[in-house]
């Protein structure tokens, strides 16, 4: 390819709604350019390295055994009420209506269609497994979209269902796929991690993230360096500290902490370890009559450690909570504790909550709480002799560094990650909502077992310049770059030999299969250098007059900080090594 035939539309600033690395930069190398909150068009640039995403995810699809397939962009309601996922799923899923007042959606995934595909052609066991695939346009809603591919409403991905007749066989299918998905992110050429993970609003109870490491990632990562244990900071689990609960040695007191209303503040004021002190969070459910209206409200008091935080997701698997709980209001906490919140605490409530203790709680001695009073703690709290022992103890916080590894073999460690890829296995949560039946070998209706697999393409891009870039601009991965080199030709027009080279090397590089670009557009140096060095391509060949006369171009790979001569007589047996192909012997 030549740039003069090519489109290049590099930017010297950032927009200013760019707020993170790769949107800068994917918009400063023209690989998007946004068209609306969230929705971007893929500019040449950027389409070369979607499609060879795609590439690499469907050649390891296809070899992992699933078929490719297309699903409808805009799906018909009748399928997502018949899981009940079109009221439950909230304004993320786009709802619209053709001009015959029937509902419609634009898919942000398929399970309810491909279901329906399922249903209506297996009839036996003799017909499972099967696994379909398609890579395909999704939209969600999001209310704040933001920092470019990484969060935006249209995007692409590759998601893919198996169908088992058992159990046993739908597990086998899941790590089929996440092996299928370690063999595409290695060739990716990216640091990653396959991490544990909670299933969501998916459904399941088997799932795994796979995550792109990067300092900017959202998604906290934990993992023990000296095992196999990762997971993400949703699914986690914070041990039950060792050992009995030390015995009482302080009295009971109220203290006074005026103005100190946060467990860090109270902490510092009495001069003891944050560790010491107890926060107490207050949550709600409620419970609706079939109009919708609340008819019963609870209340429940969390404990968690001082310096620990609440993981919502644990909560809301609590016997009592779902994900519907939401935290309590002032006017009922001040119906409850009879106090403003800073200053909660489990004793002398005005009424009775249900309380959730955490594990590292449970084993507390002499804590500090407040004592619902405003300018008031209590200090010297003690299980037992003080309050009740605790009815439901949980894991309900986040892990923290340091924490013991659940597998015991070391302690866990905490970096960023952003996700890209993630495996369920569903069992019958869609099929059995829709219906989907095969005869077993009995001869009677069996629900079929269920797994879905979700690739972000188009998250995937930026997730590796979030992993990959300097000061000067992206560095790809030779598997995902536009281009796997550009050769940069110094005053061509002033130079016949120095184009004829260029031309010549350009040839020889197409014939062997190499992705390159030749820049012919007769830029100054500094100029040309700095586009490639934005755009990321990570090799480059330079040919100039001067070193033309001495037999030498030169290379340089995106990464190193200086150029290396290399002879022209040889250059392109020096290239296809540098490219990992095979060379003339």
């Amino acid at each position: 390819m030549k740039a003069s035939q090519f489109f290049i539309s590099t930017l010297k600033e950032a927009p200013a709604d760019a707020e993170i690395v790769s949107h800068q930069l994917m918009m400063r190398a023209g690989l998007i350019k946004k068209l609306g909150a969230g929705i971007y068009n893929y500019m040449p640039m950027g389409l070369r390295v979607i499609r060879k995403v795609e590439a690499i995810v469907r050649e390891e699809m296809n070899r992992a055994g699933a078929v490719e397939m297309a699903m409808p962009v805009v799906q018909p309601a009748e399928f997502w009420q018949e899981t009940g996922r079109f009221e439950a799923m909230g304004p993320e899923l786009l709802r619209i209506k053709d001009r015959h007042g029937r509902d419609f959606v634009v898919q942000p995934t398929s399970e309810e269609v491909v279901t329906d595909v399922m249903r209506q052609d297996i009839r036996s066991y003799k017909q499972l497994p099967k696994n379909l695939y398609q890579i395909q346009t999704k939209f969600r809603d999001e209310r704040r979209p933001r920092f470019g591919l990484m969060r935006g409403r249209e995007f692409i991905m590759k998601d893919a269902y198996s169908f088992d007749r058992d159990q046993a066989g739908a597990k086998a299918s899941y790590q089929n796929m996440a092996q299928a998905y370690r063999r595409i992110f290695d060739r990716f050429g990216l640091t990653y991690r396959a991490v544990a993970a909670d299933s969501g609003a998916i459904g399941g109870d088997l799932s795994e993230e796979f995550q792109v490491i990067a300092a900017t990632g959202e998604d906290a990562i934990v993992y023990c360096p000296d095992s196999d244990y990762a997971a993400n900071m949703e699914k986690a689990e914070a041990l039950a500290p060792p050992g009995a609960r030390p015995a009482p040695a302080q009295a009971l007191k109220k203290t006074a902490t005026p103005g100190k209303a946060t467990c860090a503040e109270v902490a510092e004021l009495l001069g003891i370890p944050l560790r010491t002190t107890v926060k107490s969070l207050v949550l709600a459910t409620d419970q609706s009559n079939e109009a919708g209206e609340v008819v019963k409200t609870q209340v429940w008091l969390l404990l968690l450690r001082g310096d620990h935080e609440m993981n919502e997701v644990k909560v809301g698997k609590l016997p009592g909570l779902d994900a519907s709980f939401r935290f309590a209001t002032l006017a009922e906490i001040d119906a409850y504790f009879g106090c403003e919140p800073g200053y909660l605490g489990p004793l002398n409530m005005k009424q009775a909550v249900k309380l959730v203790v955490d594990r590292e709680v449970a084993v507390l001695a002499d804590w500090v709480c407040g004592a619902n009073e405003v300018d008031f703690h209590y200090t010297g709290v003690n299980w037992g002799r003080d309050l009740p022992e605790p009815d439901l103890i949980a894991d309900i916080r986040n892990v923290v560094a340091g924490d013991p590894s659940p597998d015991g073999k070391g302690v866990l460690v905490i970096e960023r990650g952003i996700e890209v890829g993630h495996v369920f296995y569903l069992g019958t949560k869609y099929s059995r909502a829709m219906n989907a039946t095969f005869l077993g070998e009995n001869g009677k209706p069996q629900f079929m077992e269920m797994g879905c697999y979700g690739i972000g393409i188009t998250r995937l891009p930026a997730a590796a310049i979030e992993q990959n870039h300097d000061e000067r601009g992206i560095i790809w991965p030779d598997a995902i770059a536009p281009f796997t080199l550009v050769i940069c030709p110094i005053s061509p027009d002033r130079f016949p030999e120095v184009k004829a080279a260029a031309d010549k090397l350009h040839d020889e590089l197409l014939a062997a299969g190499v992705d390159v670009m030749l820049d012919d557009r007769g830029e100054r140096p500094g100029a040309m250098f700095a586009d490639w060095e934005l755009i990321g391509v990570p090799h480059r060949v330079t040919i100039g007059d001067r070193g033309l006369k001495e037999g030498q171009f030169e290379y340089q790979h995106r990464r190193d900080t200086a150029a290396t001569s290399i002879a022209a007589a040889s250059a392109l047996d020096f290239l296809k090594g540098k490219l990992g192909l095979a060379t003339a012997q």
